[in-house]
């Protein structure tokens, strides 16, 4: 009996920087724990082969960020001929970075008559306008024409929002094609505070009666000067995370309440527009962080007492920032600056996890920050919205119910004696606990075939 085997392609993959980059490892590593044969083709800053948790990473020299489309093109190429060079597998995986992977895809899983899962993180070409990418008609409607094509004859295409699926059925994608799996936050924030502190200590060598007492944590030092009411901004602020009205909100902000502060760890195209503003506009409400060290994450995000997440609104349907989920793990009430009518709000307004503000409006985002600074009730219900959504979306959930997909995938193509789907190798009572975990998953609608999803709403 042979194991079956599963390609991914995407530009990023951890410990490089980058939310696909992140879920892509979490999601190959646990592949490789359900006895399939994982392999990642990627770039990093040499060309190698690595192993990692069971999957075998093959590097390709890259820049950390394309500048122009020229770069993300020549990536693009890169690991079009890097797929070609590798044996078949029975399922190949593309994400969306960089753009047009879903073509890629397409004609690697042709070539080598593979079965194909385009993994949507971000819906190219229609983005390029939104992102400020512009490019001749012809050449626009070229690559409309490969993305259209490339998606209907994916074999699925999992989708990260509901917009997102709406957006592709609107543009004639056949809608049970496309599943709806949500992303889900860093490994690192299912920890409870106990384990972290715990496996923290145990690694530096300290007696199990002496764990929990460790010690401060550097990003602690950082921030406890004075006491504040925090808005967090944690992560990449790319080209599609406008900051314009959260700092016209902190410039409100700056003289009548200066117990609120701005907090932004992370970095992006737009963290320079953010300290040039800072300086110029005089806030000294804001504080600019770069990324801190992983054993440090659980400490940032509980850090802040509101989360924000900014998108542009003509990047509805076509994006969905990540950043939610980690503020619902960590257990904190989320402010989203943009689209109404998107994943991100309609996930804040299922649970009542914190308020929707439009881009442009600094004023009701100043007076939403302020209400949830002066009102503990209404703070402490949009945490529990925050705690309950974390339940729910969870890395083991959503992670489960994309290896249910791929093996209804290629199952269809696979003989009875070609290979068998493996038991999962669980402790005691957890099998249990991940089969209650992903019946929840499916009850709250992030998870599954989009056709079941329109009839539903």
């Amino acid at each position: 009996m042979r194991r079956p085997s599963v390609t991914f392609i995407n530009r990023v993959y951890a410990p490089g920087r980058g939310a696909t980059g992140r879920v892509l490892r979490d999601l190959a590593r646990s592949f490789a724990k359900q006895g399939w044969q994982v392999s990642v083709i990627t770039t990093g800053p040499k060309a190698g082969i690595e192993h990692d948790g069971g999957v075998r990473v093959i590097r390709l020299k890259g820049p950390a960020k394309p500048r122009n489309a020229l770069s993300y093109g020549w990536v693009w190429l890169k690991l079009f001929v890097a797929a070609l060079r590798q044996r078949a597998p029975d399922l190949l995986v593309t994400q969306s970075d960089p753009p047009l992977l879903a073509v890629l895809g397409h004609w690697v899983s042709r070539i080598k008559k593979s079965r194909h899962i385009h993994w949507c993180h971000d819906i190219y070409p229609d983005l390029f306008p939104v992102l400020g990418f512009k490019f001749p008609a012809f050449v626009r409607a070229r690559m409309d024409a490969m993305s259209k094509a490339a998606l209907e004859k994916a074999d699925k295409v999992i989708v990260i929002g509901r917009c997102m699926a709406n957006a592709l059925t609107d543009s004639g994608l056949d809608a049970k094609s496309i599943t709806i799996i949500p992303n889900w936050p860093d490994l690192a924030l299912c920890k409870t505070a106990a384990q972290e502190a715990t496996a923290d200590a145990a690694a530096r060598g300290l007696p199990p009666e002496k764990r929990w007492y460790s010690g401060a944590k550097p990003f602690e030092e950082q921030i406890k000067d004075q006491p504040k009411f925090r808005v967090l901004y944690a992560g990449n602020i790319g080209l599609a995370h406008p900051v314009d009205t959260i700092l016209d909100a902190a410039e409100i902000l700056n003289t009548e309440n200066p117990e609120i502060e701005f907090v932004f760890v992370g970095d992006g195209p737009r963290f320079d527009t953010l300290a040039r503003e800072r300086t110029q506009r005089g806030l000294t409400n804001i504080r600019l962080m770069p990324y801190q060290p992983q054993k440090h994450l659980r400490s940032v995000m509980e850090s802040g007492d509101l989360h924000l997440v900014s998108l542009k609104e003509e990047a509805a349907g076509l994006a969905v920032p990540s950043k939610i989920y980690a503020a619902f793990a960590a257990q904190r009430p989320c402010l989203f600056v943009g689209p109404h009518d998107c994943e991100a709000a309609d996930v804040i307004r299922d649970f009542k996890a914190g308020a929707v503000v439009s881009q442009n409006d600094a004023q009701a985002l100043a007076a939403q920050i302020k209400h949830y600074r002066y009102s503990g009730d209404d703070w402490f219900a949009a945490q529990k919205g925050a705690a309950e959504a974390g339940a729910v979306f969870t890395p083991a959930q959503a992670i489960s119910a994309w290896i249910d997909r791929a093996w209804a995938v290629i199952k269809p193509d696979a003989k009875a004696h070609d290979f068998g789907r493996p038991k999962r190798r669980t402790r005691r009572g957890k099998a249990k606990a991940e089969t209650q975990g992903a019946t929840k998953l499916q009850e709250s609608a992030p998870a599954q075939n989009y056709e079941r999803e329109k009839e539903v709403a």
